[in-house]
């Protein structure tokens, strides 16, 4: 734990730039490796939800921005910024479960995984990332693309309130039926949001009784062809099956096939029973061109649990990241066959493209009362994943390069969550529909009329950077 210094009023621990200890506090403040080279001038490591009016109004009182982070998984480190106050919560990490009501009430510093335990043993469940490590915090206000999205929606959706403290230092309980506008805000503002939102009252799902998984795995020369038969097939399957298309950079030999870039096809239910799992995987089953298949994966019983440990796989600790979203009004097939070539010659042999086929339910009643939306027919998430500091250019390179073969014309969505915000001024904008933008700012000026909480990360020029020897 860094020294403690400078404490002042805080239960907490306050650290300022220079002190013992701020390098560890600014480098764990941010899950991946690739930390931003933006430095907060303090950072407060809040120790309960009585530190943060404290906390905004010292930031007030000595002129300084105030931005929060609670796993720190943004991909974009928005929650570095430099000269700023930095309040870190991750250590709102409290969680309690009622089964009578289905309800949660958890800190922003919860994770996805602390969550799965916390509801398993009373046979509920909960739309948490994909990611294990992932805190609620950013993610619901985000929106949340979590596991059985396309039957749940959003998990912001089962935000049913939240307690958040203000830019004036007051703490406000906000729901359907109190202070509704920030509420509004807070399913799916994301990083933009203009408030401290210290717990969540979540409403929870009855667990699926058979979780099953099965897929199949093509050369990326397959593209076209195998992109447009899963999307056909997955439109049409039950809401409760999540299908996937995944782009790996590469893939090991197999008897018929040398290594190298791959195209696959997951799919997983979440059932009330085995046979309803297997009644709704069967097309799967069927593909046409199944025998020309690197491998094929049958269906088998899977779990939360498990399905986390294959998302560490795919994101690994202790590595570097640059990810990018975009919602297109094209077609998978166009925009997938699009991105292939590009695929192939990643600097990272571990980078990938995800492309969830409805990766979120579009029930207007699971969309209603919330900023975020999906503005798009299709959905892709690109990720640069590396380990080589001196490969930082090539990879976030490749990353950009990838995301314009995508959306040549610069028009697409994105999901505020996974944007690269400094690729362009427009990222944020682009990640919500035109109205909700527009009261995004409207409510902006009226909770934050100061201008203490930053807002979206934006491309800066290093000489306007904030630099220190």
């Amino acid at each position: 734990m860094p020294e403690r210094t400078h404490a002042g009023p805080f239960e907490g621990t306050l650290i300022r730039r220079g002190d013992p200890g701020y390098d560890r506090a600014r480098a764990d403040a941010v899950w991946n490796g690739l930390t931003p080279e933006r430095f907060p001038e303090v950072i407060l490591q809040a120790a309960a939800e009585r530190d943060i009016p404290l906390a905004l109004a010292w930031a007030r009182a000595q002129g300084l921005r105030v931005s929060t982070r609670s796993g720190g998984h943004n991909w974009s480190g928005s929650q570095l910024r430099d000269g700023g106050l930095l309040i870190d919560l991750s250590r709102l990490r409290h969680c309690s479960v009622d089964p009578v009501s289905e309800t949660a009430e958890v800190g922003p510093a919860v994770t996805g995984m602390d969550l799965v335990e916390a509801l398993a043993p009373h046979d509920l469940a909960f739309p948490v990332g994909h990611c294990p490590s992932v805190a609620v915090g950013g993610y619901l206000l985000s929106g949340g693309l979590g596991w059985n999205a396309r039957a749940w929606g959003p998990a912001c959706a089962d935000v049913l309130e939240i307690r958040a403290v203000t830019a004036d230092g007051r703490t406000v309980v906000c729901s359907e039926t109190e202070n509704a506008d920030l509420f509004w805000a807070a399913r799916g503002a994301g990083p933009g949001f203009f408030a401290v939102v210290t717990g969540f009252r979540l409403g929870l799902h009855a667990h699926p009784a058979a979780i099953m998984t099965t897929g199949l795995t093509f050369p990326l020369a397959d593209v076209e062809r195998v992109t447009g038969w899963a999307v056909a097939i997955a439109r049409d399957l039950p809401s409760n099956v999540e299908t996937a298309l995944v782009l790996a950079a590469s893939g090991e030999a197999t008897a018929t096939a040398p290594p190298g870039p791959r195209i696959t096809v997951g799919a997983t239910a979440f059932a009330a029973t085995r046979d309803e799992a297997l009644a709704a995987l069967e097309p799967l089953g069927a593909c046409p061109f199944a025998e020309q298949a690197l491998s094929r994966k049958k269906p088998e019983p899977t779990s939360f649990a498990a399905l986390y440990d294959g998302a560490g796989r795919a994101w690994p600790a202790a590595h570097r990241y640059a990810a990018d979203t975009l919602w297109s009004a094209e077609s998978y097939e166009t925009v997938m066959t699009r991105i292939a070539g590009v695929l192939a010659r990643a600097p990272s042999g571990k980078s990938l493209v995800l492309a969830p086929v409805q990766p979120v339910s579009p029930d207007p009643a699971l969309l209603r009362n919330m900023a975020f939306s999906a503005p798009g027919e299709s959905y892709l998430a690109c990720y640069a994943v590396w380990d080589d500091p001196a490969a930082d250019e090539a990879n976030t390179g490749w990353l950009r390069e990838t995301m314009a073969a995508a959306d040549p014309s610069g028009r697409g969505g994105h999901y505020i969550a996974e944007a690269d915000l400094e690729a362009d001024a427009d990222r944020a904008r682009r990640s919500y529909a035109a109205a909700d933008w527009v009261r995004l700012q409207e409510l902006k000026l009226e909770w934050d009329p100061d201008d203490v909480f930053h807002s979206y990360l934006a491309p800066v020029s290093r000489g306007a950077r904030l630099e220190r020897p």
